[in-house]
């Protein structure tokens, strides 16, 4: 054979090996990006996290520039609630249907929209309905983002380490907020607690149009079922809505009963249909799974104790010991750095070694222990020896239970079931949450009002009454905590998921 002849040769055979290798190395391409994509879904879920909280610390100074009475600053907050709560699942699905990507850059780019236009409100109504508008694309946003993670990161390390991370900022971003909520409303104004969104928002779009396949999800395009969105929409907003009714009517009035009895309904006719139509909503497949279902209700009961935590601690914070916004921040500022160093660091070295049955449990008493520490608070109570040191107790609790639980909570689900599992996940956290604060909002307001009874309404006595009721919903927020442990340590599996792990650890792993 020629010269010629053997280069021609051999530049076939390498022609013959690129054609052949091409969709491996198309996959490697979207492998190496997979990090990127990580930031990318990081930043949309922090945009959501910083949202939830950040506008909270905003509120007095919306209030006063824009007129409105303290009656109706709650809207401000459950316009937002309202809409994200009650949409989630028809999102997950369409997300399902339409392409994650698609409904991801929508999500983005019309909140970023929203979240200009409110903030240049100019009235009290324009404001609202700029939080409701925002909540519907926090809607599209969140579990767009989730399935876009749990089809990146299938198994292993990897998707430990991922989503370890993602909980870590789920979490630790409505902290954060809390500091940026008072440095930017006192060094900018309350405004910029909507305009930030749009820092965050850009970049996240064009990292998801650069970065994700356009190609969708390989899904049925059968019709959405209609029943089953209306029922569940119903019956998310009737719920959502009567646990928001409680602070301001209490848990006897009409309005609240009235909705919660609605909600329970639509709910249950919701589960029904699904169990009987031949494309739902929501597949039961996704819920009956234990792992899944230990890892839903596990975030259901940590969300409600730790909003409630988060709220009656800033409370304390400010009203009690007269921090201002900016250094009531920066006082939460240890929970998350310790919440994203257990979720980053230790959460995803634990979960490919040790069972859920054991983590998730271990961290929900943590985070009872880290409240517990609160019930110890006074009128004169010292930042370092009693606030610190719970703190650093429920930062670690909540990574565990977050890193561990936004992982096994979509573990495993079809690639057609990603997004509206996805979708499931922020539900459980946005009725946990909504329920969390309810309920222990009614818990304080009632035990300050019972332990003024009989006593001189003196500034003094006010502000006893108040830390009364403070530790009184540190108590139950305890026993939230406690009561997740006992429900996860009964509900999940043994067993390690597979998933967790990469192939050939199975031999190395501990079962609990």
């Amino acid at each position: 054979m020629s010269s010629s002849e053997t280069n021609r040769s051999a530049a076939g055979r390498a022609s013959e090996s690129r054609a052949r290798v091409s969709p491996t190395e198309a996959k490697d391409q979207l492998d190496s990006r997979r990090w990127w994509i990580l930031g990318v879904v990081g930043l949309a879920q922090m945009m959501i996290a910083l949202d939830n909280t950040v506008m909270n610390i905003a509120l007095p100074s919306a209030q006063q520039a824009l007129h409105f009475s303290a009656g109706d600053r709650q809207w401000i907050i459950t316009a937002y609630t309202l809409a994200f709560g009650s949409l989630l699942l028809i999102s997950g699905r369409l997300a399902d249907r339409l392409g994650r990507k698609n409904v991801l850059v929508i999500g983005l780019i019309g909140f970023a929209i929203a979240s200009a236009v409110g903030g240049a409100s100019r009235n009290f109504m324009w404001l609202v309905t700029c939080r409701a508008v925002q909540g519907l694309f926090a809607a599209f946003l969140a579990p767009a983002a989730l399935a876009v993670l749990t089809t990146t990161f299938s198994r292993g390390r990897e998707r430990a380490r991922a989503f370890g991370i993602f909980g870590a900022i789920a979490v630790g971003g409505a902290t954060i907020g809390l500091l940026l909520g008072g440095v930017l409303t006192e060094y900018l104004s309350w405004r910029w607690t909507m305009y930030i969104n749009i820092v965050a928002a850009i970049p996240a779009a064009g990292g998801a149009i650069a970065l994700l396949p356009g190609r969708g999800p390989a899904a049925s395009h059968a019709r959405i079922d209609i029943p089953g969105t209306a029922t569940v929409c119903g019956g998310l907003f009737a719920i959502v809505y009567g646990f928001a009714n409680v602070p301001r009517d209490g848990w006897t009035s009409v309005i609240t009963v009235g909705f919660l009895a609605v909600g329970a309904v639509l709910l249950i006719a919701f589960v029904t249909l699904q169990a009987r139509v031949s494309n739902p909503l929501l597949p039961l497949r996704v819920l009956v799974d234990r792992t899944r279902g230990g890892g839903y209700l596990g975030i259901l009961l940590a969300t409600g104790a730790m909003l409630g935590v988060f709220l009656f601690l800033s409370l304390y914070l400010q009203q009690i010991l007269g921090y201002s916004a900016v250094r009531t921040g920066l006082a939460f500022l240890p929970l998350p750095l310790v919440l994203v160093l257990v979720a980053a660091v230790l959460g995803p070295a634990l979960v490919r070694r040790v069972s859920p049955k054991a983590t998730v449990p271990v961290g929900m008493l943590l985070g009872a222990a880290g409240v517990f520490l609160l019930t110890r608070i006074s009128l004169t109570s010292g930042y370092f020896p009693v606030l610190l040191p719970s703190m650093i107790v429920l930062g670690v609790g909540l990574g565990l239970v977050f890193s561990t639980s936004s992982s096994i909570a979509t573990l495993g689900v079809l690639s057609e079931d990603a997004g509206v599992a996805s979708a499931t996940f922020n539900t459980v956290q946005q009725v946990g949450g909504s329920i969390g604060v309810a309920v222990l909002n009614t818990l304080a307001a009632t035990a300050t009002a019972r332990f003024l009874i009989g006593r001189t309404s003196t500034t003094h006595n006010t502000a006893l009454a108040s830390v009364h009721g403070y530790v009184t919903a540190f108590w139950w927020s305890t026993g939230l905590f406690l009561v997740g442990a006992l429900v996860t340590v009964l509900l999940l599996p043994a067993s390690i998921p597979a998933g967790l792990r990469d192939p050939g650890e199975e031999t190395r792993v501990v079962h609990t």
